[in-house]
């Protein structure tokens, strides 16, 4: 690898420097999977979580089998990740062994009508989408409110159809396909729409987006608005899910989760 490749590479994924030399496969047919900042792989299938390490070992498994199906997952805080089974209305946090913390929340007794998307916030909060509301809701550990966007069809003025969000660093990042990534701030404010439509998984971090869309994988820097390709390994009609870690990439395929480190972009 030249130089000026390697430097171009450190650029994009800062830290590629903490990178491990080579990478792993993890076998196995998931229905979606998440990592966290330490490199750690969490695999869902069903109502069934599983924890590798970062050398793809399994650590830890433990099926909800009163949960229901995992339909989100998020790590935002490593070893802790929160978990959503839409369909059953359920939430639950987790702990290092994957245990449930506390008790798993039923949301609609608590008054949370059709949650169909959720992830973690900070000081241990939550993110909800309402659909019946058609909202975005920031509540706290104890499920009182901290923050409500309103009807996004009011505020937006289009019916958005969020697929996934993140937050980052007190910024929320809503996917809606079909008109791009919603950012709103901590306390629902909008802020601005980014305008990459089409995206079938993403990350946001590093000071910019990594996603996948039907045509590639791509970064976004959200300093310059340049769009950088990211070449795959892999078949882009194979690829399911992408991640970055620590200057790794994370795909899922169809049988398996595949993890090298991060290829440079062509020049």
């Amino acid at each position: 690898m030249s130089v000026r490749r390697q430097l171009l590479l450190f650029a994009l994924f800062p830290a590629l420097a903490l990178a491990q030399d080579e990478g792993y496969v993890i076998n196995g047919r998931f229905d979606r999977f998440t990592t966290d900042e330490l490199g750690n792989v969490y695999a869902v299938q069903g109502d069934e979580l599983q924890l590798f390490d970062t050398k793809g070992r399994s650590w830890l498994r433990n099926s909800l089998k009163t949960f229901g199906r995992i339909t989100a997952i998020d790590a935002f805080y490593s070893l802790k990740p929160m978990v959503l089974a839409g369909e059953q209305g359920q939430v639950a946090v987790l702990d290092n062994t994957l245990a449930v913390q506390g008790s798993v929340i039923n949301l609609p007794r608590n008054g949370f009508t059709q949650v169909v998307l959720a992830c973690m916030s900070v000081q241990n909060s939550f993110w909800f989408y309402d659909q019946r509301e058609m909202a975005l809701l920031r509540v706290d550990a104890q499920l009182r409110p901290m923050a409500n966007t309103g009807r996004l069809d009011q505020l937006l003025g289009f019916t958005p159809e969020p697929k996934a969000m993140h937050e980052l660093d007190s910024r929320l990042y809503v996917n809606d396909p079909a008109h791009g990534l919603l950012v709103f701030d901590i306390f629902g404010t909008y802020m601005r729409t980014i305008p990459i439509t089409g995206i079938r998984s993403y990350e946001v971090g590093g000071g910019g987006i990594t996603y996948l869309d039907d045509k590639g994988a791509w970064r976004y820097d959200m300093r310059s608005f340049a769009v950088e390709p990211l070449p795959l390994p892999h078949a882009l009609e194979t690829v399911r899910e992408l991640r970055t870690e620590r200057g790794m990439l994370y795909l899922l395929l169809e049988d398996r989760i595949v993890v090298s480190p991060v290829p440079v972009p062509e020049r």
